[in-house]
């Protein structure tokens, strides 16, 4: 009994349906064969598969973005704040990130929650508000040391955002406000004695040479002259009355 040609031809279209596969440059495929995965991923492009003994399973190498929601924490100087983070990874071996764990998306999701409240609650509140830097690169080398065995690398997390009670905020705040009238009181006294040595050294010079006051008097003169005063005041010099004050001296002793 010969077999008819749209028999051989459903066969055919079933062979090469089930058969090739084409992976986009962004995705690997791990092959599993009799239920055993081979070694090297397949892909990108045209890939060939053994129907009914292969199975395909399609890992993407793209960057993953995820979103860690808000959670509380209890930081060591108990406080209490709420902390959400942003993690970035990607798949470096698809075949492990389909054999060592169920599901590599949700387990990496779920450590960055405990790691970030494990993290932040290890550290002070005035660390997490300006060591932000620090509390990124630790988180991200813990949950890239974890992991590093499901074949999936976290390249960075970031902290967004810390949320603090409004208690906080207010305590906080009037605690800056008494930091900037400190640094405002001590700048200006350390102007009034940057001003004082000044004056001495001033009066130091002027001691040693007289004619310097009566300069000084005369750029006062200049001064109040520019600001066209009705009022003028000259200053006349102590040594122009020394002469006439020792001729008075010298009648009356006489």
């Amino acid at each position: 009994m010969a077999i008819s040609p749209i028999i051989i031809l459903v066969l055919v279209v079933f062979f090469l349906f089930s058969a090739i596969k084409i992976l986009n440059e962004y995705e690997r495929g791990v092959i599993f064969r009799l239920g055993r995965a081979l070694p090297e991923p397949k892909g990108p492009g045209v890939i060939i598969l053994i129907p009914i003994i292969d199975q395909l399973r399609k890992v993407n190498l793209q960057i993953v973005t995820y979103d860690v929601p808000i959670q509380d924490v209890i930081t060591q100087d108990n406080v209490s704040v709420k902390v959400n983070a942003v993690v970035y990874f990607k798949v470096m071996d698809p075949v492990k990130a389909v054999i060592e764990v169920q599901d590599f998306f949700q387990a990496t999701a779920l450590l960055a929650q405990t790691t970030l409240r494990s993290v932040c609650g290890q550290s002070e509140l005035d660390e997490l508000l300006s060591a932000r830097e620090k509390i990124n690169l630790k988180l991200a080398e813990i949950l890239d040391q974890h992991t590093d065995p499901w074949g999936v690398k976290v390249t960075l997390v970031e902290v967004k955002a810390i949320d603090l009670p409004i208690e906080m905020q207010r305590a906080m705040a009037r605690q800056a406000e008494a930091e900037r009238e400190r640094r405002a009181k001590v700048i200006a006294a350390e102007g009034e004695y940057q001003a004082a040595a000044k004056l001495s050294e001033a009066a130091h010079i002027m001691a040693q040479e007289p004619i310097t006051l009566q300069l000084r008097y005369l750029q006062t003169l200049r001064e109040i002259a520019a600001e066209k005063n009705s009022t003028t005041l000259f200053p006349i010099p102590i040594d122009l009355l020394t002469p006439f004050m020792k001729l008075a001296d010298k009648i009356k002793s006489e």
